[in-house]
């Protein structure tokens, strides 16, 4: 097991872990998962999920989980997004050790499979179009219609897929099909395309290859290559689950794979309100400048999120703590930030920011302090949760900036900050109380005016004498340090924008 996986504590049970504890009975199991993306964009916020599960249950039972990545459409993948996923999953604080994989290649052994199927008649060339194979597929209350190449003799279609392999045929002109069963109820059964032409050039094999297996062909085939245990995928490859297992237990039959096979268990996948998932359309809002690439912290991708300021941890806590279900699952975008707010509230140091910042001047500030050059030292904790990290220093002075919002001329109902005649605690300092504003030609309050209630320095004695129901934040004018902050709101303003 990699060092970078510690064996934890059994977690809360959920389907999945029951699944390997069951399997686990058997003697010899070791675990075997893996995260295998597709190199044709950037992980984003619903790839955690997956990357959580299949390195974390690994990690928990003792086993190894493979990064490996499903290239096997040359047209939409780049080695930048090959980097990007590998920068990611190390990110999240994840590793793999020696198993990092590439569907390409297992392109030879695939090759190969193909050919098994072809001359055991379970597989043919079919020369008809896209649109005349997907017209005669049928639909859920119509059974597919059989291709007039399904019933060539294998011998001529082991022909003509080497003349396909060998690029002597266009693009589109033929594929491969699985030989099943065109009335299946499930429609991923109903003779399933396995290799197409694409002359295309492959970030891995390069020009090597001008035909190239089908995901829902190749996946099955490298988990098996693999020897992975337990193939955990979303839900959505749930009707893809009989192919898969037919499939394998071909080839076994064949003896190409020997038992036992790979199994394939789906999760419900994570959805966080006001975020859309679709590597397409992202790609698309990058592609269309209307984002500034895959890392602009509005992107639900990993490296938006990193860029935003979310931790690994909290990414993670986020993932664990939404579970395995057989349902998907809808979470308000806010429980992300909850989670953050959690990790970051052990550990963070505090300190005080304005930011949008309104001048208070304290006009008795000379006759409390015996001068208007006074500053006054005052001590806030580091953390208020933990002394031991110690103290800060910071002084006060006759002019400060406040928030806009910790001032009303005319206060709502509930308001605890400062409006004339009320007083408040300058956090960590003295209490004030307002005596009024001043405007500027607009109409605007262009600044506050208070006065000082003399004894009342946090930390002094007396300094509770005068109870208020407010305290404010505030930085001072004479050394207070010009930010930067960006605030961030949802890309999207729809809940389900896909």
């Amino acid at each position: 097991m990699s060092a970078a996986f510690p064996k934890e504590p059994v977690k809360a049970s959920n389907f999945l872990r029951n699944i390997i504890e069951r399997d686990l009975q058997t003697p010899n199991t070791q675990i075997r998962t893996r995260f295998p993306p597709e190199p044709n964009g950037y992980l984003h916020i619903g790839h955690a999920k997956s990357i959580c599960l299949n390195f974390g249950l690994a990690a928990e039972y003792g086993g190894h989980c493979h990064l490996r990545f499903d290239d096997t459409n040359p047209e939409k993948e780049e080695q930048e997004y090959v980097d990007a996923i590998v920068e990611m999953v190390h990110w999240l604080g994840f590793d793999w050790g020696a198993h990092l994989y590439y569907a390409s290649d297992y392109f030879d052994v695939m090759y190969r499979a193909a050919e098994a199927l072809i001359e055991r008649g379970l597989a043919y060339v079919d020369e008809q179009s896209a649109e005349q194979i997907r017209a005669t597929r049928g639909d859920f209350a119509t059974p597919g219609t059989a291709s007039p190449f399904r019933d060539r003799a294998p011998a001529e279609n082991l022909a003509r897929f080497r003349e396909m392999r060998d690029a002597r045929h266009p693009d589109g002109a033929m594929v491969l099909r699985a030989r099943i069963d065109m009335a299946s109820p499930n429609i991923n059964l109903r003779d399933p395309t396995l290799y197409r032409i694409r002359r295309a050039h492959h970030h891995n094999t390069g020009d090597r290859w001008c035909i190239y297996p089908m995901y829902t062909y190749a996946h099955p085939i490298e988990d098996a290559i693999e020897r992975i245990t337990h193939s955990f995928c979303t839900l959505e490859f749930e009707d893809q689950r009989p192919f898969y297992d037919w499939l394998l237990e071909k080839l076994a039959q064949a003896g190409l794979f020997e038992h036992p096979l790979p199994r394939q268990y789906e999760f419900g996948r994570l959805n966080l309100t006001h975020v859309m998932t679709s590597k397409r359309k992202l790609k698309a809002l990058v592609e269309q400048s209307l984002v500034s690439g895959w890392d602009d912290p509005r992107m639900p991708t990993l490296a938006g999120l990193r860029r935003r300021g979310y931790t690994p941890q909290s990414i993670r806590k986020m993932a664990d703590d939404s579970g395995a279900s057989k349902t998907n699952i809808w979470l308000d975008h806010h429980v992300l930030d909850f989670a953050l707010r959690e990790h970051l509230d052990g550990d963070v140091v505090r300190a005080m920011a304005v930011l949008e910042p309104l001048p208070l001047v304290l006009d008795n500030w000379a006759e409390v302090f015996g001068g208007q050059a006074h500053r006054e030292p005052c001590r806030a904790p580091v953390h208020p949760q933990r002394p031991e990290l110690g103290t800060r220093g910071c002084e006060l002075g006759p002019r400060v900036w406040i928030e806009r919002e910790d001032f009303a001329e005319v206060p709502p109902e509930g308001l605890f900050r400062l409006f004339p005649g009320n007083k408040v605690r300058l956090k960590y300092g003295v209490v004030v109380e307002c005596t009024g504003c001043e405007k500027n030609a607009r109409g605007e309050v262009a600044a506050v005016h208070a006065r000082v209630v003399p004894d009342t320095k946090s930390g002094t004695a007396g300094a509770d004498a005068v109870k208020v129901k407010g305290t404010i934040t505030w930085v001072a004018a004479h050394d207070a340090v010009a930010a930067e902050v960006r605030l961030f709101e949802h890309l999207f303003s729809a809940e389900q924008p896909d």
